[in-house]
């Protein structure tokens, strides 16, 4: 990568009415910073101050509405495509003519390049300026390097297919990054959970004297959670759902999901599972996980796996 210069830069193009509003609105889910018909004069410098600011993925909306840029949009796509130059990824979005008639009939917005009267090299109907328009746009079509059809999709199926493509999944973005928090049913679900697991079945460590002082982390509170009825199979079952889960997650865009482990308290059991499911998926997905034991010091003396100790409330880790 050159000075001035963005990681990735995808240039969202094609007919109007295809769908680029919807490509770039997924692509900025996705994480990128989107500029929408910036002028070709001002692209270099552009690039040069989102750099500076630290971005890493730029995406570029282009369409006839720059119009007299056009041509020096194609020859700017070629210098990029130059060694020492970003990635540059130009994405087409193309439709059948009759699709396109039919969604400026039901949005009644006139097409860019039609005008009342046809003056000024405009087009006297919408039929007019998608002729026009497709050759105006041949030669960013010609340089594209995914081509995509929306005549039968919706707007939904468009979004999935941009994310496939520029996504965790189409290794063009960061992978989803899940959260394992353990909490207490006393103090309530996390707010922002995604998944919920309640693990009050196994054996409980706050009726054994010498440990229920202590927290999750401990190694014989572990060792005693661990040695429960079933915690294996629960723990395989559990990691085999969010091993199924999370790239289904990552197709649909989501950078992250919050799992919630949560035992009465938040200070025994749904610490060990959520340590014991954290390791397991940074394992077997590869993915940075990351471990939150909100209740772990939590003081509350009226019930089971209450803390008689106090200390800094909550805890965190990466795996």
């Amino acid at each position: 990568m050159t000075p001035g210069q963005p990681e990735l830069l995808v240039v969202v193009t094609g007919m109007s009415g295809a769908g680029k509003s919807t490509a770039v609105n997924a692509l900025e889910d996705l994480g990128f910073f989107c500029v929408d018909n910036v002028p070709t004069p001002v692209l270099k410098s552009t690039l040069d101050a989102l750099t500076a600011a630290g971005v890493r993925r730029v995406a570029l909306g282009i369409d006839v509405r720059v119009r007299g840029f056009l041509d020096e949009a194609a020859h700017m796509l070629e210098s990029l495509g130059r060694p020492g130059a970003p990635a540059v990824e130009v994405l087409f979005l193309d439709a059948a003519d009759e699709a396109i008639l039919r969604r400026f009939s039901s949005t009644r917005r006139p097409h860019p390049l039609s005008t009342v009267d046809g003056h000024d090299g405009g087009a006297h109907a919408v039929l007019d300026g998608i002729k026009t328009e497709r050759e105006l746009l041949a030669a960013l079509r010609a340089r594209a390097t995914l081509i995509i059809d929306t005549t039968r999709l919706t707007v939904h199926e468009l979004r999935k297919a941009v994310v496939r493509a520029f996504g965790p999944t189409g290794g063009k973005a960061p992978r989803l990054r899940p959260r394992v928090v353990s909490f207490g049913f006393k103090f309530g679900t996390p707010v922002d959970a995604d998944l919920v697991f309640d693990v009050r079945f196994l054996k409980n460590p706050f009726f054994v004297p010498e440990l229920s002082g202590r927290p999750g982390t401990d190694p014989e509170v572990e060792r005693f959670v661990m040695g429960s009825h079933d915690i294996g199979r629960y723990l395989e079952l559990v990691g085999s759902l969010l091993a199924f889960s999370i790239p289904r997650f990552e197709e649909e865009g989501r950078s992250y999901l919050t799992v919630a482990i949560g035992c009465t308290g938040g200070r025994h059991r749904s610490v060990v599972v959520a340590e014991q499911t954290a390791k397991r998926l940074a394992a077997e997905l590869g993915l940075a996980v990351d471990v939150l034991h909100r209740d772990i010091s939590r003081v509350n003396a009226s019930g089971p796996d209450a803390d008689p100790d106090h200390g800094p409330t909550g805890g965190g880790t990466t795996r």
